[in-house]
């Protein structure tokens, strides 16, 4: 005896598989606004400093160049990523202040936004726009 699955349920297991394995995050983003606060103080706002992209595969690659207290800070180093959830996301990448665990603040098809804290009073804040 053949069990016969209706299309509709076939499309319907199928999307939410594909949405699964591929959380809003990847592509191409613009670093809208980089910021670093401690103890609630604004000390740092950069904007458009650069473009981060996001593979399938867990890959991805950072073009970023901004100037901080006078010394030009390149990063263009490839990274690993983690999506867990849509509660964090990890970058790893060696040498890179990018590298660490962010908390998913907004998760939205166009805009995310992710704060993390070095376990003290620092506080930084990432803006992406496609």
């Amino acid at each position: 005896m053949k069990i016969k699955i209706p299309a509709l349920a076939i499309a319907i297991i199928s999307l939410s598989l594909l949405s699964s394995c591929s959380p809003k995050i990847v592509g191409t983003w613009n670093v809208d606004k980089y910021e670093t606060s401690v103890g609630g103080k604004s000390d740092l706002s950069l904007s458009n400093i650069g473009t981060i992209t996001f593979r399938r595969n867990g890959n991805g690659e950072k073009s970023l160049n901004y100037k901080v207290l006078g010394v030009q800070r390149d990063d263009n180093i490839p990274f690993k990523w983690n999506w867990d959830n849509e509660t964090f996301i990890t970058i790893d990448s060696e040498g890179s202040e990018f590298s660490k665990t962010w908390i998913i603040i907004e998760n939205k098809k166009k805009v995310q936004r992710w704060k993390s804290t070095d376990g003290s009073n620092l506080v930084q804040e990432l803006t992406l726009v496609k």
